[in-house]
Order: C-alpha cells, then structure tokens, then sequence
C-alpha cells in the first residue's frame, strides 16, 4: 500500500469513528482551558466596587473552578497580561480595568492571588498566560493615559492597521517582556508562565519596522530576521523563569499549524512563514517545556498538522488547543464528535494532553462537552507532565502510613519529607496499589501529610492505600504503600462463612453498613454462615456484650462466584 493511500485511509478513518473509541486513561496528561479575564469573557463577568460585589466576583471563579475540577481539569491557563494591562497590583503596567470598569483601579483584592490560592486548593496548576505583543486599539491605549506602554515607551511601539503592538525588531522589546514576566515569577507562586501572541501581527508584510531591519537585521532576509526577533524573546522569558524558579514550566501557543506538510496546505496561515514563529525550532533548542498549538480546526485540517507537531517535539509535551467555542451553534456548530476524535487520536499518538478555549464553553456543557469529559474521558484525575529538562533526582517516600475508619470516610496519616511539596493519594481494592494504574489515582496536590476519603457509596472504601511525595518538578516518589502487618486487622469474608475469634464473653455480632445502616444483628458464635447475604464490599462489625462494646472493626466481604 502506497504511503499516500494509507494517510488517506487513516484520516478519513478518523472522520468517522465516534466517540466511543474512549481509549485508556493514561496517568499524566494535561487537561486545560484557557480562562480569559479580557472583556471579562470567562470571568469576571461583572464589574465591582463594593465589598459585597467582591464576594460575588470571587464566587464566581470559585463556582467556574468547581465544575473544572469535578471534571478532572488540572490545568488552567489564567489570562494574566491582557493588552498592556494586567490582573495583579504591578510596578510595571496598569490595572486592568475588567474588575471594575475602571483602568489602573484595584479592586481591593488581587486577583491573580486569588486565583492561584483557589486553583491549588483543587489540585489544579496555574500557569499565568501573559499575551506578548498586542498593546490593543488606539481606544485602549488612550483610556490607559500615561500608564499604558506606548505613553512610557514610544520607541518600543508601532501603530498598524487601528491597533498598537510592541516591536519584536527592537532588542529592548524582549527585555521589556523580560521585567513583565520577572515580576510575575518573583511575586507569585505560578506553575507556569504562557506565551500568547508571541508573533507578529497578522498579514504582516508591511508592518512598519523597516528602520529596525535596517539598524538589526545585520544581512539577514526579512522573514528570518522577523523570526530570530520573535526566538530572542522567547529565549529571553525562558531563561528569565528558569533563573529565578527553575521548576516553573515555560510554555506557550502558537499558531495551530507549523507550515504545510507534504500532503495538506495551511491555506496560507501558519506559525512559521506567515507570522514568524519558530516553534519547532524553540522545542529543539530547549526553551520551551511544553507548546500547545492553537489547532482550531477539524478532520483533516487537525489530524495531519497534530502529527507533524509530534513528531518534531524533541521529546517536550505536545497539547494541541481543541476549538470547544465552534461547538456553539452561533459559531461553526460542530458536533461533540468532532472534538471527541481529537482527543482519541491526541491519547493515541501519546502527545501530552488537551486544552480547550475557552472556559466557558466547557463549563456551560456546550452541546454536552462537560458531560463527556467527566463521565467518560476524564472519569480519573490525571498528573500534568513532569518537568522533562530537570533530571529525576531519588525523591525520599514518606513513611509511617497510617490508615484508620472513621464515621463516613477512611483517614490516612503519614510522615512528611522534607523534600516534597506535596501528595498524591491512591487506593484500589488490590495489594501493592499499583500507582502506575491511572484508575487508581485518588487525589492530587495534597498540601498536608493528612488525607481523608469520604465517601458516600460504602463500595467507594477501597481495601488499601498508597501514597507518594512529589517535588516541584513534578517527580514522584516511590510509593508508600500500607504495611503488610496491618492489612489484616480487619474481618474478611468471601460471602459464605464468617471467622470471628473465640471471645467468651460476647453476646452478639452486630454488622452494619459505612452509612450505619444495621444489616445484621444476631447472636454471636465464633464461625457463622453468611449465605451470600451482604453484597461485596466494606461493613462495620461490632462485637459486644450487653451494653459493653468488645472489638469494632471491618468487615470485607468479596462474594467469590465459581466460574461458568
């Protein structure tokens, strides 16, 4: 079979499956949306100036966070630098003014704080999306007054086609960048820094830097001058993080398709000839920890260009943006299928994961995205990638678990490391808990050597834990798992008969479920027959006599069946 023809039959395979080839949930992959705060699109949708409204405005991210974090999001991409403004009090741009409907003026919290603080009490990474280049519309900029960049900085901007944006052609301009994401690094614990427009403008053929070509372009062609400018950028913020917090991931999103493939036309919009970005080449160079290109598109405009991104990742992870705002019927109207094959054919090449733009059309359940990723995409929670540059070091497990029942739920203790920042929690009905299993996983980013697990379903107890310490890399220890001394301080049964000790003095067994439901009271004897009379799964037993308790413990019962 010619190469051509079995390209052809794969794509258009992948126009038809559905979304059942839900393929197995892999233990590390990044689940993002992008959270705009420009024109408070995702949030914040209302503007503020009195305590109360303050309240309501931080609820509001707190509910949008809530339902992300039901569906096992563990990325978001907090838009942080909009258009010469920002979200946070800076000594280097103004306020913008999306919190209140005033620019420069705080809304007396801070808002990127706040957002950080919320994110990583639901395990979740922040990662502050700063957009580069654009300053916004000549309005824009007047409204700012003499805060805004082009009134500071004259020298750095250029005016073109009704919008201001910084020059990539002045070398000042990357240093500039260089501040912005420094004060940012410095004053906040972000897990990440990303680059949005880090380009320049579209159809920029006569974007005005013909005097900076002149005094830098130092013999180069214009298209690859335009490139090395925008490179030495990003080289600048790169290095800037990893000087200041080396564990900081760097990332950014470029323009959906690199250039044309071999087969498939970009129609004359790409990331490298169009507007100058040299994405592949800043994977190849190290100064990006991850991309996630802005692939906004379906079957075989998506498919192709996806692999082309992978297969030139130089071994960084790989999150193509998924267009989840074209499900809405008054944009393109996709169908949830169109989605649900990306996201097969993203797990199935083994790149790094997905994200979605933008929030609100994942947290609105737009034609039921929300619905399919919780229930059967993102039914577990997932690690983001570790940092690939920084090599592993031994990480010390924790040590000391401790495992207890209490009423509802089953509390685990450990000994902390000095070295971890935070937990991750496991559990499974099977002995050693296989922590490479992504069903597996119970809970992330657990700050305290302290977790409890409540459940409601009684057959939500699991038979045995495990837990791992994990540094600001992401490394994971090896796993502490429960001691094998303990695991058989309580009762088990395999739905026939019940062992109990030879306790004299005991009157009666009393058997209950983990909602306190009694299911069983009776007269005690040391073995009785349960006749398959409880379901699989934890109980309570107490044994006692009169109105003295003797032992309470667990009962596990695992109905064996004979097989047919």
């Amino acid at each position: 079979m010619s190469c051509m023809r079995y390209w052809g039959i794969l794509f258009l395979g992948f126009i038809f499956w559905g979304g059942s080839l839900c393929m197995a949930q892999p233990k590390h992959e990044v689940r993002a949306v992008w959270l705009t705060t420009a024109y408070g699109l995702d949030w914040p949708q209302n503007r503020v100036m009195t305590q109360s409204g303050v309240l309501k405005q931080k609820a509001a991210l707190c509910q949008l966070l809530d339902k992300l974090r039901e569906a096992n999001f563990n990325t978001i991409l907090f838009q942080t630098r909009i258009r010469g403004d920002v979200v946070y009090p800076s000594s280097i741009e103004p306020f913008s003014e999306v919190f209140t409907g005033k620019n420069g003026l705080s809304p007396g919290y801070d808002p990127l704080a706040f957002a950080i603080d919320e994110c990583h009490k639901r395990g979740m990474e922040l990662h502050a999306w700063v957009v580069a280049v654009p300053l916004g519309s000549g309005k824009h900029v007047r409204s700012l007054g003499k805060k805004s960049v082009v009134a500071k900085y004259p020298s750095l901007c250029k005016y073109y086609k009704g919008e201001w944006f910084l020059n990539p052609g002045i070398p000042e301009t990357a240093d500039y960048l260089g501040r912005i994401v420094s004060e940012i690094v410095e004053g906040y614990d972000v897990d990440g820094i990303h680059l949005d427009y880090i380009r320049y403008p579209d159809n920029p053929q006569s974007f005005p830097d013909g005097n900076a070509y002149r005094l830098y372009g130092k013999g180069k062609s214009l298209p690859d001058w335009r490139r090395d400018n925008i490179t030495a950028i990003v080289r600048r913020v790169y290095r800037t993080v990893k000087t200041r917090k080396p564990w900081v991931k760097v990332s950014s999103a470029p323009v959906g398709k690199f250039r044309d493939t071999s087969r498939y036309s970009s129609f004359g919009w790409n990331a490298y000839q169009t507007v100058y970005q040299d994405a592949q080449g800043w994977l190849e160079e190290g100064i990006q920890d991850m991309i996630f290109p802005m692939m906004y598109f379906k079957d075989n405009q998506f498919f192709p260009f996806a692999l082309d991104w992978n297969e030139n990742s130089h071994g960084k992870a790989i999150v193509p943006g998924l267009g989840a705002y074209f499900l809405h019927p008054n944009q393109k109207d996709w169908n949830l299928g169109d989605i649900e094959r990306e996201v097969n054919f993203i797990r199935r090449h083994k790149m790094g994961g997905q994200a979605y733009y933008r929030a609100q059309y994942v947290v609105e359940n737009t034609k039921r995205l929300l619905d399919v990723l919780r229930y059967e995409y993102y039914r577990y929670p997932a690690l983001p990638a570790a940092d690939s540059q920084m090599q592993r070091l031994l990480i010390p497990s924790p040590t000391g678990l401790q495992v207890s029942d209490k009423e509802g739920c089953c509390e685990l203790r450990w000994c902390s490391t000095a070295d971890s920042l935070h937990y991750y929690i496991y559990a499974s009905d099977s002995y050693p808990v296989d922590v490479n299993n992504a069903s597996n996983l119970l809970a992330v980013r657990v700050k305290e050597n302290f977790y409890q697990h409540i459940y409601i379903y009684p057959e939500s107890r699991k038979r045995y834990y495990a837990v791992t310490a994990v540094d600001r890399y992401g490394h994971e220890s090896d796993a502490l798992q429960m001691d094998e001394s303990r695991l058989h301080n309580w009762f088990y049964s395999d739905g026939g008969m019940l062992y109990l000790p030879p306790w004299w003095q005991a009157e009666f067994v009393t058997i209950s479920d983990l909602c306190g439901r009694c299911v069983m009271h009776r007269s005690y004897t040391q073995n009785f027959s349960l006749a398959g009379r409880l379901a699989d799964g934890w109980y309570r037993i107490v044994i006692s006599a009169g109105d003295d308790v003797i032992k309470t413990s667990m009962l596990y019962v695992n109905n064996v069946r004979e097989a047919k």
